[in-house]
């Protein structure tokens, strides 16, 4: 082999590597980019069945127990819900979208079979604002993060193209949790008013009321500060001042109150 063409090898085989070098470390800058802003889509999908039997009551009524034999025999057991989170410079707006299933019903209007809340987040002062829609009136109601109980496992799940770990939490102090974050994407929120973990909740179910959000898009983009403000319209109360007032509402209902309280309580 002459000088000429060891050369010529050498210099192919230094291309070659460069090229590799140069592709794998393109690959670790994507795989370490954080997103910090965009649009996550999600879905709330609830078993419709299992929620209307909440709403027998303990002991149940004779002629709900009907009812809801007869609703579930006419109707599909699980029913899906669409939301947008909006995020970036630290804040989020989550917004649910209209119902447009010809099949849905909601039995007993259940707010666990509803999307009753638009919910404003700023980290930056570990606050929230949610308007609340209850029994048909408007409710604005000013709070801190929510205070969940997170524990962090080593099982991971792909989500809407991520990566994602879990993590068991209760709310409430004794409501259970299941979340799937990734710390891909840069912003410890989550849907409704969920936040708290290392990262973006994209799945979160609450096993034991039948309902899981799953995200299943997320699009990075810049996000306008104008579009990143709270909702303003409904009246003002403070979420103790809301508990009272709805637990004194239903204070005849029985354990049915009970649970509906719960429900607007936890989302």
């Amino acid at each position: 082999m002459t000088h000429r063409q060891t050369d010529y090898i050498m210099k192919k085989i230094f291309t070659i590597v460069s090229c590799i070098l140069l592709a794998s470390n393109v690959v670790l800058a994507q795989g370490a980019r954080m997103v910090t802003s965009g649009v996550i889509e999600f879905e709330k999908k609830v078993n419709m069945h299992a929620i209307a039997k909440q709403e027998l009551g303990t002991p149940p009524y004779s002629y709900r127990v009907l009812e809801v034999d007869e609703y579930k025999k006419n109707t599909p057991q699980f029913m899906t819900f669409n939301s947008k989170l909006v995020f970036g410079d630290n804040k989020s707006l989550f917004t649910p979208l209209p119902i447009s299933s010809p099949t849905y019903v909601n039995l007993y209007d259940n707010p666990m079979g509803m999307q009753l809340n638009t919910v404003y987040a700023d980290l930056n002062t570990n606050s929230l604002v949610a308007q609340k829609e209850i029994y048909g009136d408007l409710f604005i109601v000013k709070d801190s993060t929510r205070k969940i109980t997170w524990r962090l496992t080593g099982e991971t799940q792909e989500v809407a193209g991520y990566t994602c770990r879990r993590a068991n939490g209760i709310i409430l102090d004794s409501v259970y949790l299941v979340a799937f974050y990734t710390d891909k994407i840069w912003f410890s929120g989550g849907p409704e008013s969920f936040t708290g973990l290392p990262g973006m909740i994209l799945k979160l179910a609450i096993p034991y009321e039948n309902v899981v959000w799953t995200a299943t898009k997320v699009t990075e983009q810049t996000i306008p500060p104008a579009t990143l403000i709270p909702p303003k319209k409904g009246t003002s109360i403070g979420p103790k001042a809301l508990y009272d007032k709805l637990k004194d509402h239903m204070k005849d209902w029985n354990t049915i109150g009970d649970y509906e309280l719960k429900v607007f309580m936890l989302l």
